[in-house]
C-alpha cells in the first residue's frame, strides 16, 4: 500500500471511517494529524458500531500502531471519556498501539466556552460550529499561547500557563455576556482527566521518521473534507485546520517527498453540515436519505444537508489534493432512484465554471449545470466485485469519476468491511 494519505473529496462525512479501516488491514501506522473532536469516524466491524472522534480507526485493529500528530487539537475530557467507551467494548489502549505527539494542542474548557459565545453573538451570520472550541484552540496556537500536550507532564507548568490563559479568557467570556470559568475546577478536572493521556504521550515526528526509514507503511487519516480547509474550502463556512492532504505533512512531520499516494474519499452524492454555499443541496433528496435513517452526524447527531453529486467540487479537490484514486461510498443510498442527477458546471451570471469560485458569497450565486443518468432500481448491498455491479450503477460510477479527473479505486455499498469492491 505504501505511505498513503485519505482524504475527504467533499464536505467531510465522505465515509472516511470505513474506507480507512479497511485500509487498514494493509497499513503498519495509521496517523490522524488535524482536527480535533470535532471530527466523528463511524466503524462497523461485523455486528459492532464504533464512533470514534479523535483516536485514529487503526485501534480497531490490535496489530496496528496509531499516532496522533502535532497538527491535532485534542480535548483530554472527551479523549478520557472515548478511551473508556472502546474499553467498554474490549479494545484495549496502550503505548504499545497509541502515541500522542507532546506537541498537539490542548482543547480546554474555555475554547468551548469561547465556541459558542463567539458563535451566538454572530447571529445569523453564524457558521455553524460544531461548539467543540476547536477553532479557539487553534486561534490560541496561531496566537502562541496555547498550551500542548507536553505541558501535562509537568502539572504544576501546566496549572501556571491555564491560570494566565484562564484570566484572558474570563475578560473575553465577560464582554460577550457568557459565564466566566472557575479555574481551579477547570484545572482539577482537566488534571484528573490528563492522568489516562499522559502515559502515551511521546515525540512523535522522530517515531514516523525511523519508521519511514524502516519501510513501514504509514495510512494518513484524514478528517473532515476538502471545502472544509481553512485555506481552500469555502471561507469563511470552513473549520480551523487544514484538511487536504498537504495538512498530512504538516501535522504529522513526515515530509511530502515520503507520501507515494493520495486517495480521495466521495460519497455517489453529496452532503455537507453546517452554513455555507452547496450549490447541489436537494431537499427531496435529503429527505429522502434521512427517512432511511441515513445522513445523520456522528459527531453532532445533525442532519446532514444533502444533494446531487458536484463534479466541479470534486474535480476541485482532486486538483488540491493531488489524488491518485477515488473511494466512492454510499453507492447503496441511490439504489432505489431511477434518475440520477449530476452537476456537470455552474452557471454564474453568464459564465460557465469548470471550478468553483474560491469566494463564498459568489458561490452562493452558482446555479448547476445538470447532467441526468438513468438509475439502476437494484440492490447493490450484497454485490462484492465490480462484475456483480448493476450495469447502470458502473456507468454511473465511471461517469462521476471522469468528471473529476481522477481514477475510480474502491466502491462502498455499505458500512460493512465485506461491502467493498477494489479495482
Amino acid at each position: 500500500m505504501a505511505n498513503t494519505v485519505l482524504v475527504g473529496a467533499q464536505w467531510g462525512d465522505e465515509g472516511k471511517g470505513k474506507i480507512i479501516d479497511f485500509l487498514t488491514g494493509d497499513a503498519d501506522i495509521v496517523v490522524r494529524s488535524q482536527g480535533g473532536n470535532n471530527a466523528g469516524h463511524t466503524v462497523i466491524v461485523g455486528d459492532k458500531k464504533y464512533v470514534l472522534h479523535l483516536i485514529p480507526s487503526g485501534i480497531l485493529r490490535s496489530s496496528k500502531m496509531c499516532v496522533i500528530g502535532n497538527g491535532v487539537v485534542l480535548d483530554a475530557m472527551s479523549f478520557a471519556e472515548e478511551l473508556r467507551g472502546l474499553e467498554k467494548q474490549k479494545i484495549k489502549v496502550t503505548r504499545k498501539n497509541l502515541l500522542i505527539s507532546d506537541c498537539a494542542h490542548l482543547t480546554l474548557p474555555y475554547h468551548r466556552a469561547l465556541d459558542a459565545a463567539r458563535e451566538a453573538a454572530k447571529g445569523s451570520g453564524k457558521i455553524g460550529t460544531t461548539g467543540r472550541g476547536i477553532g479557539p484552540t487553534y486561534s490560541d496556537k496561531a496566537n502562541r499561547n496555547g498550551l500542548r500536550t507536553g505541558d501535562l507532564l509537568d502539572p504544576q507548568r501546566f496549572s501556571e500557563k491555564l491560570k494566565a490563559r484562564m484570566d484572558t479568557a474570563n475578560v473575553e467570556l465577560r464582554a460577550l455576556g457568557a459565564e466566566e470559568l472557575d479555574f481551579d475546577e477547570v484545572n482539577e478536572t482537566y488534571l484528573a482527566a490528563a492522568k489516562m493521556i499522559t502515559p502515551l504521550i511521546g515525540e512523535t515526528v522522530i517515531y514516523l521518521h525511523e519508521a519511514v526509514k524502516a519501510k513501514k507503511e504509514i495510512l494518513f487519516e484524514g478528517a473532515q473534507g476538502t471545502f472544509l480547509d481553512i485555506d481552500h474550502g469555502t471561507y469563511p463556512f470552513v473549520t480551523s485546520s487544514n484538511t487536504t492532504s498537504g495538512g498530512a505533512c504538516t501535522g504529522s512531520g513526515v515530509a511530502p517527498g515520503r507520501i507515494d499516494k493520495v486517495i480521495g474519499t466521495m460519497k455517489a452524492y453529496t452532503t455537507r453540515v453546517g452554513s455555507g454555499p452547496f450549490p447541489t443541496e436537494n431537499d427531496e433528496l435529503g429527505d429522502f436519505l434521512h427517512g432511511l435513517g441515513r445522513e445523520f452526524g456522528a459527531t453532532t447527531g445533525r442532519e446532514r444537508r444533502c444533494g446531487w453529486f458536484d463534479a466541479v467540487a470534486t474535480r476541485f479537490a482532486a486538483v488540491v489534493n493531488g489524488i491518485d484514486a477515488l473511494a466512492v461510498t454510499n453507492v447503496d443510498g441511490l439504489d432505489t432512484h431511477k434518475k440520477i442527477k449530476v452537476c456537470i458546471a455552474y452557471k454564474l451570471g453568464k459564465k460557465t465554471l469548470q471550478y468553483p469560485p474560491t469566494d463564498s458569497e459568489l458561490l452562493e450565486k452558482c446555479e448547476p449545470v445538470y447532467q441526468e443518468f438513468p438509475g439502476w432500481v437494484k440492490d447493490t448491498t450484497k454485490c462484492k466485485k465490480w462484475a456483480q455491479l448493476p450495469l447502470n450503477a458502473r456507468k454511473y460510477l465511471q461517469a462521476i469519476a471522469k468528471l473529476t479527473g481522477a481514477k475510480l479505486g474502491i466502491v462502498s455499498v455499505g458500512p460493512g468491511r465485506d461491502q467493498t469492491i477494489v479495482l
